[in-house]
């Protein structure tokens, strides 16, 4: 079937153009989303990308219709694809990053929707049936870029036996795939409920450290990261070192087996994963995972904990640990199940829901994937003409949802949820530009209209409406595109330094130096440049040294109430004079939120720090010597991509690999 594609005509206009970036902006995109031309030995620019998107999108609304035999205007079509393109060049909106790196792709048409997806949720609490299920299934969608997020539902529901050791000639081939590292998993978690053997690995098939990835992007890391992260596994689950006899699984053990598969997928290649553990509150065990230093080096780095709350606990002990470290987070699961938005009456619509993404923005089924897209208030003139983008932002969102992915479990779940995320980015810069309340009824207004666009488009595609449709990411990566603060997030300051790490080989960086960045080599990390851009906040009204902890719940608070009926991802930021106050914050609102973690601040006292303050002076100095970026020595190279975004790109659901003392 004929696939859909922009007028050459329309496109003609934007070549060799460039959008009005944010202050990091076109070195984020050409660093992150855009893609090699091979055959003209570059990357990307910016329309190419959104020429690629937008046609992946009208294409998958194309091919639906014409599959089910439905009605489609090719001209009609072409003027809405038209003006989603102007849109997104403008800044009003975007994909999240999944999207600028997969949407339209080969990839995608062949290999299903799941890398299209931000994020993922799967619960143990059915491995007494199928052990090996949730963690295969984990593996499987790290591997595809999905941050995922799992439980500790399963402990004491499933024997662990002394598996049987196969012949030494009954080897077990890793086929080099993503599907053949996953079955390798599998044979050694069912090898210890006694479901076959437990075999020896054959890795001559995988290839070395550093080879391509074809299809999704990206090097190889060799077969080392596999192989550590099973011989890790059978450590710790082999009865041998756990007292000799079978025994029921433990908590620890499930987020042992889930960090190891984190840190495997992680291991050699782009050092950043999206995991988050949710364990119960009455679990002591999970409560001190983090406290075993050495677990906490190996591979328990590799997750955000936060405990599944209730509405009426103590939180006193929690409270007292996320003072110290910011963690555990906080995940009201009947919230989420139980409401929408929480201006509206509960409905339910959640009931079967377990658990969260690795960010909390979105309410999740187990084995569901999370499919977001970002609006910028900030970057319309109006609130009224934020909301006459919300169509195209809820037509991209939807479009995904008609694409199914290779899961069968994964499609029963979305295909009858059909939930999607409206997310949006720059909130305080909104604020500071238009006004809280005015913001906040023009988010109401915004929800209805997305209410009625679903039941228009949901009739016309033939599809379920979308179970829930609206969110706030924390955003990250795509927020420096639009050049507007992340998500709910305060910014560092009115002017900061931001500065990102690239890769001493990276072809930006020359270009970088000619324009007069400053440069300098990374004192933490070998073969590493550090580049300082000076940032300004337009709207601006507190940085994160000046806004209350309770300014920031409140502002989660309204948007939960008015926004958002999925969740609203905020990491908020804690002074030392605040931490007493996180026991009565959690009591206060309880029933306000669905999710909520902190960050305490504290004085880092390293060199070369991601964002430090300056003065007004010092970034009119900054500015003074800056020359204009030489678009046309990027547009030359093939080499310029050097970073994936895989997972969430924001440090309140990322973690990173620690250095080793």
């Amino acid at each position: 079937m004929e696939r859909f594609k922009l007028s050459k005509t329309f496109l003609e206009q934007y070549i060799g153009k460039q959008p009005n970036w944010g202050p990091l902006g076109y070195i984020t995109y050409k660093r992150t989303y855009s893609r090699s031309i091979k055959e003209e030995k570059r990357t990307e620019e910016y329309w190419e990308t959104l020429e690629r998107v937008i046609n992946g999108v009208y294409s998958l609304q194309k091919i639906h219709a014409k599959t089910l035999k439905l009605p489609w205007n090719d001209q009609k079509a072409q003027r809405s694809a038209q003006r989603m393109f102007e849109l997104m060049w403008e800044f009003k909106f975007t994909p999240a990053g999944r999207g600028f790196w997969i949407m339209g792709t080969d990839f995608m048409y062949e290999r299903g929707s799941a890398a299209l997806n931000n994020c993922a949720f799967v619960s143990t609490n059915e491995i007494s049936t199928n052990f090996s299920a949730p963690f295969c299934f984990m593996m499987d969608m790290l591997m595809l870029g999905v941050g995922v997020s799992g439980d500790t539902k399963g402990a004491d529901t499933l024997k662990i036996s002394t598996p049987k050791q196969a012949e030494d000639d009954d080897k077990f081939i890793v086929a080099d795939t993503r599907e053949g590292w996953v079955a390798a998993l599998e044979m050694v978690l069912n090898s210890f409920i006694g479901k076959g053997k437990l075999q020896t690995l054959d890795v001559s098939q995988v290839r070395p450290s550093g080879a391509p990835i074809r299809g999704f992007g990206g090097v190889a890391s060799g077969p080392g990261p596999l192989v550590d992260a099973l011989e890790d596994i059978i450590k710790i689950l082999h009865p041998k070192n756990n007292g000799g006899e079978d025994y029921k699984i433990r908590s620890d053990q499930i987020v042992d087996i889930f960090n190891l598969i984190g840190r495997c997928v992680v291991a050699g290649n782009v050092r950043r994963s999206a995991e988050l553990m949710l364990g119960a509150p009455d679990d002591e065990v999970f409560r001190k995972l983090k406290q075993d230093k050495e677990k906490l080096m190996s591979h328990r780095w590799a997750s955000n904990n936060s405990i599944i709350a209730h509405i009426g606990m103590n939180y006193s002990k929690y409270a007292e640990d996320t003072a110290i470290n910011g963690e555990p987070g906080y995940f009201w699961l009947e919230n989420s199940q139980k409401y929408g938005r929480l201006i509206d009456k509960p409905n339910w619509k959640d009931r079967r829901a377990l658990g969260t993404n690795p960010c909390s923005e979105q309410t999740l089924e187990s084995f569901e994937l999370c499919n977001l897209v970002e609006t910028y208030p900030s970057n319309h003139e109006t609130l009224e003409d934020w909301i006459k983008t919300l169509k195209f932002a809820y037509l991209y969102a939807k479009s995904v949802t008609l694409l199914l992915t290779h899961d069968e479990r994964t499609n029963a779940v979305m295909g009858r949820n059909r939930r999607i995320g409206l997310s949006i980015s720059g909130i305080i810069d909104t604020f500071n530009k238009f006004g809280k309340r005015n913001t906040l009824i023009a988010m109401d207004k915004g929800y209805q209209y997305i209410k009625e666009l679903d039941k228009m488009y949901s009739d016309w595609l033939c599809i379920p409406r979308s179970i829930k449709m609206t969110t706030v990411k924390p955003s990250g990566t795509v927020s420096l595109l639009a050049g507007v603060s992340p998500g709910i997030h305060y910014p560092h300051s009115k002017y900061y330094i931001r500065r990102i790490r690239m890769m001493d080989n990276s072809p930006l960086v020359p270009i970088l130096k000619k324009a007069n960045f400053p440069i300098e080599p990374d004192k933490y990390s070998p073969s590493t440049t550090v580049i300082s851009f000076p940032i300004e906040e337009i709207y601006f009204s507190k940085g994160k040294n000046d806004v209350t902890i309770w300014e920031q719940v409140k502002n989660a608070a309204d948007l939960q109430y008015y926004w958002s009926d999925n969740q609203v991802s905020i990491t908020v930021t804690v002074k030392e004079n605040e931490k007493q106050d996180i026991k009565t914050v959690l009591e206060t609102y309880e029933d306000s939120l669905k999710s909520i973690s902190f960050l305490p601040l504290t004085e880092h006292g390293y060199e070369q720090p991601p964002y430090e303050e300056i003065t007004k002076e010092r970034y009119k100095e900054i500015i003074k010597k800056l020359k204009p970026l030489n678009y046309d020595k990027l547009n030359g190279n093939g080499t310029v991509h050097d970073y994936d975004e895989k997972y969430c790109s924001n440090d309140s659901c990322e973690m990173k690999i620690p250095d080793k003392e």
